[in-house]
């Protein structure tokens, strides 16, 4: 599977890397395990600079939709985000549909830079 994550409890943060070709069905799997573990509002780390969405605009919308409609139901923790420049572009309308919730993130390209940003964000 292309997109692996951890969901630390006692950290409080979730972490995704994403490596190969990523679905939308994966990216809903991962949603789908942040909602079951009750941690929409852990800080989030998500490092697709080797991933590749095999998306179209269709499933980055309902992505989009999708991932808005959790901030409903509370709190939402701080995202970092690591992408590449190729694929900025196409994370763009996603990611913007993020960023007006209420809640700190930034879209970095250096994973060691997205890693310090969020670890110094409280817990």
């Amino acid at each position: 599977m292309p997109l692996h994550w951890k969901i630390d409890a006692q950290q409080k943060l979730a972490t995704a890397t994403a490596e190969g070709d990523v679905t939308r069905a994966e990216i809903e799997a991962f949603h789908e395990a942040l909602r079951l573990a009750g941690s929409y509002s852990y800080r989030k780390l998500f490092d697709a600079a080797r991933g590749n969405f095999v998306m179209d605009a269709e499933d980055l919308m309902a992505l989009g939709v999708r991932m808005r409609a959790s901030h409903e139901e509370g709190p939402i923790g701080p995202l970092a985000v690591v992408v590449s420049d190729e694929q900025f572009e196409k994370a763009a309308h996603v990611l913007g549909m993020l960023a007006a919730a209420e809640r700190k993130m930034r879209v970095f390209h250096q994973l060691t830079q997205a890693r310090k940003w969020i670890n110094s964000l409280p817990r």
